[in-house]
């Protein structure tokens, strides 16, 4: 039986799909399941369309779980896959990466554009693989870390590291010296790479002075490489810091670095990840799973072809940024964008001008960047001409409707398809997730999607007993996959604490879902966000979205206040779409949406309206700070904020209430 592809809507099937690929979701789980039962075998088939080195001998090594082994005996370099093997083929001189920086002149162009063939990758991966080998003498199995904005030496860096097999560890740079030294410190990284500075809103953050704090306090560094990004002078201590211009100007454009050959299971990198409490937690991931992983979900996911122009707007501090701007787009050849900037600087349309200027194909963003645009109106989006976008895909957090049909209408054309990939840092890769490189299936706006080929999640109960279909529970993943963790850096036990044993024999995400009849999963957010009023279960998320059904909404945070009656009521911070202003009439109308949407229980306690909200430079809300500043409590390290201006205005917000509250008291 034939289905309309678009799910909730009766537009026409977009012309440049192939319609070879539309199934029913019926069809869609029948496939599925047999690859589940074998997962294995299956796993194995999508392996062998990549170059390994040598074949391996046994598929997965299950003998000691939860640590499990994929490809076991199989021979590769990451660094091999993603330049040498394209400088072999046509690809040679095919533009690799295009890389925007932030600074604009007074037309609002971008001043700096750079332009990397597979052939310019390649020999700058071979001259910083010899300079970390032969110059600074790393080795197999030794430890960097990077504390780089987003320029092309990032990735240059990884790559090399991989060539060489070096461990590396990336630190996103807008973390603060302190959480820079604990990443350095526990991966006991020998060199440390870094800028002058970097770009961000059209200010300099200076990245050199982080790092000289930070490395008051890691006796492990012995060498610090710093790369002019800026230009300005920076403090170098002698002996120690070197440019990275000067220390590579002798190294011949031609030189050859052999790639090492790297055991499938062999650490690629350990990317550190955080929680609410805890130090942060050392994720591992090997080689040969996790090039699998970006392999399959390249093609699946994002139907990466030779003459896509592919943006993920994602920084490569990032987990996002490792697998689908440097490890997945560049094995498969892609011709990618890498930013530098704000997506909204110096004006709100800075990433759609980005979408026009170089004809992007394929768009990979957040909903809470969706979101921030959304506030801006839709003038700023129909100035361009996004007609050359024919796919696109939310990551890092639950998409509500709202905004998936207003990217869907504005740049979409209601006609392209657009889904919300649900993955995590300890996934490696996209896990539940339309694949329209592989089948059409109705799309559900808000829905993470079916899971993809060879993945068995499901949704289970404190018991670890599968719920029934439309209740929400813990997502959780049944059976081992490629790109799962190695384990936790130096910290086994708590690998097994964290993931395994809340649930025997499944991985637990720490998120609550909801399966439907259809299979799709709907992520409801973090587990852990969850607000107890009058002993019921609210998730953040479920309030959030509410919120933005409201027309007004553009953007919610909701947190949980102590109250001595109910244990904890809800607080709600709204930013409103331009052309509404706020007042009584509108705060009662958008607490009747969340009533209307949630039910009785979803009462807002208080709603305050701002101008901004904290957030991660990579567009995640900040929830803790919220928290905090609405509780007096401390608010901690704000360094990764996007705007640290947005705290105070909460304050700002909070303290207007309080005197209104007085006032009316009196």
């Amino acid at each position: 039986m034939s289905v309309t592809w678009a799910l909730p809507f009766d537009q026409k099937i977009n012309p440049k799909l192939n319609l070879n690929r539309l199934v029913s979701i019926t069809t869609y789980k029948e496939i599925h399941s047999q690859t589940v039962k074998d997962y294995k075998q299956f796993w194995a088939s999508v392996a062998s369309e990549i170059d390994w080195f040598k074949p391996w001998e046994k598929t997965l090594d299950d003998s000691n779980p939860p640590f499990y082994k994929w490809f076991v005996g199989g021979e590769l370099n990451a660094s091999y896959l993603t330049v040498d093997r394209h400088v072999k083929s046509w690809r040679k001189n095919k533009v690799a990466i295009i890389w925007e920086g932030e600074p604009v002149d007074e037309k609002g162009n971008p001043k700096e554009v750079r332009k990397l063939t597979y052939y310019d990758l390649y020999r700058e991966v071979n001259r910083v693989a010899y300079l970390l080998k032969e110059k600074y003498g790393l080795k197999k199995g030794d430890a960097i870390a990077i504390y780089l904005p987003m320029i092309p030496e990032l990735p240059i860096f990884m790559l090399a590291a991989a060539r060489i097999g070096v461990v590396f560890t990336v630190v996103f740079s807008g973390f603060s010296a302190d959480a820079l030294a604990s990443r350095i410190n526990d991966a006991e990284a020998k060199l440390l790479i870094t800028a002058d500075g970097g770009w961000r809103r059209g200010k300099v953050v200076d990245l050199k002075g982080i790092v000289d704090k930070a490395l008051e306090k890691t006796p492990t560094i012995k060498d610090v490489i710093v790369v002019r990004r800026i230009g300005n002078k920076v403090n170098m201590v002698e002996g120690r810091d070197k440019y990275f211009d000067e220390v590579i100007k002798d190294i011949p454009q031609n030189v050859y670095v052999e790639p090492e050959r790297m055991k499938s299971e062999d650490p690629l990198y350990i990317l550190y990840t955080s929680g609410t409490t805890g130090k942060p937690k050392g994720i591992v991931h090997d080689i040969g799973g996790y090039m699998t992983l970006l392999h399959a979900t390249m093609k699946w996911v994002f139907d990466i072809r030779d003459d896509d122009i592919y943006w993920c707007t994602a920084d490569i501090g990032w987990v996002t940024g490792h697998s689908y701007i440097v490890f997945g787009p560049l094995m498969e050849g892609a011709t990618e964008i890498m930013y530098e900037g704000a997506l909204d600087y110096p004006q709100p349309d800075r990433w759609v001008s980005i979408i026009e200027r170089y004809g992007i194909t394929i768009l990979y963003t957040s909903p809470t960047a969706i979101r921030s645009f959304m506030k801006y109106g839709d003038n700023w989006v129909k100035a361009h001409i996004t007609s050359t976008v024919r796919l696109m895909h939310s990551v890092g957090e639950p998409i509500n409707p709202e905004a998936w049909e207003w990217l869907w209408k504005l740049v979409g054309r209601e006609e392209v398809p657009f889904g919300s990939t649900w993955w995590m840092t300890e996934t490696g890769g996209i896990l539940i997730s339309h694949l329209p490189g592989l089948y059409l299936v109705p799309m559900k706006p808000g829905t993470n999607g079916p899971p993809i080929l060879g993945i068995e999640p499901d949704v289970v109960n404190e018991d670890g007993k599968q719920v029934n279909l439309e209740e929400r529970g813990y997502l959780v993943i049944k059976n081992p996959w490629p790109g799962m963790p190695l384990t936790i850096y130096k910290d086994p036990e708590r690998y097994v604490k964290v993931y395994w044993s809340r649930f025997p024999g499944m991985f637990y995400v720490g998120d609550y879902a909801v399966k439907d009849k259809d299979g799709y999963f709907w992520i409801l957010g973090r587990a852990d966000e969850v607000i107890k009023v009058a002993g019921h279960r609210l998730g953040t998320y479920e309030l959030e979205s509410a919120l933005i059904e409201h027309p007004a909404v553009a953007e919610a945070a909701v947190i949980g206040v102590p109250d001595p009656v109910k244990g904890e009521v809800p607080y709600a911070f709204v930013i409103l779409r331009q052309g509404y202003t706020p007042n009584t009439q509108l705060s009662q109308e958008i607490l009747k949406t969340v009533r209307d949407k949630v039910g009785p229980i979803a009462t807002i306690d208080k709603i305050f309206f701002v101008g901004k909200l904290p957030k991660t430079r990579s567009g995640k809300i900040m929830r803790r700070v919220v928290r905090a500043v609405a509780t007096r409590a401390e608010v901690g390290d704000i360094t990764t904020l996007e705007d640290e201006a947005s705290v105070e205005e909460i304050k700002k917000a909070l303290e207007e209430f309080k005197a209104e509250f007085e006032k009316i008291n009196k």
